[in-house]
């Protein structure tokens, strides 16, 4: 079971993820300790999902998004279209 959920962290696809959440703080003007703060987590929590050292789940993607003023659904329809830009299908 731990080998399924390392594997999910490591892949193609769960980095596009990570690298649009990424650009979309960056693209706010917020550092990693700023999104920490509205998320009332340590920063090294946004650092740890950024590094691909912890895996988030959807309720915490929808915290992220909201937090950073993005619509969940909008965010998750760029995400789609970064990974066919990328070729990570």
């Amino acid at each position: 079971m731990a080998e399924s959920r390392n594997k999910t962290i490591h892949d193609k696809s769960y980095q596009v993820l990570v690298d649009c959440l990424r650009q979309a703080r960056q693209d706010a003007g917020v550092t990693q300790t700023d999104l920490a703060s509205l998320l009332s987590t340590p920063q090294s929590y946004v650092s740890k999902y950024e590094r691909l050292e912890r895996r988030l789940d959807v309720i915490e993607l929808r915290a992220i998004c909201q937090a950073l003023g993005l619509d969940l659904l909008k965010f998750l329809a760029s995400f789609e279209k970064e990974l066919k830009r990328r070729r990570v299908l």
